[in-house]
C-alpha cells in the first residue's frame, strides 16, 4: 500500500511512517522541512505545507491512503495566536481533503484530538471539531483517531511540565487534580497502522490475528455444515448471528473492505493518573522528588491570561485546558483486539518504579 503522511516527520509522523515502512508499505513523509526527518526504515520525505494547496497537491497522485497528522500543540500557545490553530487544523484539512478528493485516494486517516468538537471551549478542540466535519462530510471512505496526550521520544508533555512546575516544591492548579490517560506514542502508530490495514485482531502483534483466523476457520466449518443438513436461509442466518454473538475478536475484513472506515477511536494508555502523579514521574526519572502546593485554579486562570498577553508560552486556553480530564470514556483499543495489558505505561517508558515513589 502506498500512503502518504502529512507531518510525516514531527512527533507522531515519525513513529507512524517506520512502522508503516516496517510493515513492508511505500511511505512518503510529507513536510515543510522534510530534510529535518530521520527515519530507520526507508521512508521518501517531500516538501508541502497543508496550508499552501499547490505546495501539497502533486504529492497525493497515485497514494492508496492518506493520513493527515499536522497540527499545532494544544499545550502552548501558538506564535501567531489561536487563529493559527483554525488555519492549520482547519485550513489545512480542508487541503488534504481536496487533494484526497482530486487523486482518487482510497483511505483518509484524520488524527484529531479528544474531546474534539465544534462547540469546545479552546481554538485547538473546536478547530480540531470543525476539521472532524470535513472530514466525515468529504465522501472520502475516512477513519478519525482521538487520542490522549501522547508520550514518546521528543514529545511535549515533558516540556510541557517542566514549564508549569519544577522538582522539590512546585504550586500546581486544582492541586494538580486533572486526570491524564497519557499513551506511548508508537502504541498509537501501531493502531492506526492497523486501520489502514483493516487489521481487527492484532494492530500490536501477530498472535492475536492468529486466534482471529482460527475462529474464522471454524466459523466456515460451521456454515459447511449447516450446508450439509440442508438448513433454511434463515436458519443459517440465525445460527451465523449466535456464533458473532461468541466470537470475543471481530473477523477480519473481507478484501476490498475496511471495518474501520467511517468510525471515530478515542484511545488512551493504559492507566489513569493525576496531573500531580505525572509530574512526579517526570521529576522521579531525574531522581528530584516533588511536592505539591495547591493553587486555586481561579489564580491560575488569572496568572495564565496575564502570562499569555506578554507572549508567554501559556495563555487562557490552556487554564482552561487544566479545568478538564484527558481521558476517554471507553478505550477504543479493543476495535484492535488490544488489551491495555499490552500497552506501555509512561512510567515503564521513564524507567520509573512506581512502588517506590511517596505516596504509591
Amino acid at each position: 500500500m502506498k500512503v502518504l503522511v502529512t507531518g510525516g516527520t514531527g512527533f507522531v509522523g515519525t513513529a507512524l511512517c517506520e512502522e508503516l515502512a516496517a510493515r513492508g508499505h511505500e511511505v512518503t513523509a510529507l513536510a515543510r522541512n522534510p530534510h529535518e526527518g530521520t527515519f530507520e526504515g526507508e521512508v521518501e520525505t517531500v516538501r508541502g505545507d497543508v496550508t499552501d494547496y499547490d505546495s501539497i497537491e502533486p504529492h497525493f497522485e497515485g497514494q492508496d491512503a492518506v493520513v493527515q497528522l499536522v497540527a499545532l500543540s494544544p499545550l502552548f500557545q501558538p506564535k501567531g495566536g489561536n487563529q493559527r490553530h483554525f488555519e492549520v487544523h482547519l485550513g489545512g484539512t480542508e487541503n488534504a481533503v481536496k487533494a484526497a478528493k482530486e487523486h482518487g485516494v482510497g483511505t483518509f486517516l484524520q488524527m484529531s484530538g479528544v474531546h474534539a468538537s465544534p462547540d469546545a471551549e479552546t481554538a485547538y478542540l473546536k478547530s480540531k471539531g470543525e476539521a472532524e466535519d470535513v472530514v466525515t462530510d468529504s465522501g472520502l471512505d475516512w477513519i478519525i483517531f482521538r487520542p490522549t496526550v501522547l508520550f514518546g521520544d521528543g514529545d511535549e508533555i515533558r516540556s510541557f511540565v517542566k514549564t508549569v512546575a519544577t522538582p522539590y516544591l512546585t504550586p500546581l492548579p486544582g492541586g494538580g487534580k486533572q486526570r491524564f490517560q497519557l499513551m506511548w506514542v508508537d502504541d498509537c502508530a501501531r493502531l492506526m497502522a492497523g486501520a489502514l490495514e483493516g487489521k481487527t485482531g492484532a494492530a500490536l502483534g501477530e498472535d492475536a490475528e492468529e486466534e482471529v483466523d482460527e475462529k474464522v476457520d471454524e466459523e466456515l466449518e460451521a456454515e459447511e455444515d449447516a450446508e450439509a443438513d440442508e438448513e433454511t436461509d434463515e436458519e443459517a442466518d440465525a445460527d451465523a448471528d449466535d456464533e458473532s454473538d461468541d466470537t470475543e475478536e471481530p473477523a477480519p475484513a473481507e478484501p476490498g473492505e475496511n471495518p474501520h472506515v467511517g468510525q471515530i477511536y478515542e484511545v488512551g494508555g493504559p492507566e489513569v493518573q493525576k496531573f500531580s502523579e505525572v509530574v512526579e514521574l517526570i521529576y522521579a526519572a531525574e531522581h528530584k522528588p516533588v511536592s505539591v502546593i495547591p493553587v486555586p485554579m481561579a489564580l491560575a486562570d488569572i496568572g495564565l491570561s496575564v502570562l499569555g498577553a506578554v507572549g508567554g508560552p501559556l495563555g487562557p486556553d490552556q487554564a482552561k485546558s487544566l479545568r478538564k480530564d484527558l481521558v476517554v470514556q471507553h478505550n477504543d483499543i479493543d476495535a484492535f483486539g488490544v488489551d491495555p495489558e499490552e500497552l506501555t505505561t509512561f512510567a515503564d517508558y521513564l524507567g520509573v518504579d512506581e512502588s517506590e515513589l511517596d505516596g504509591r
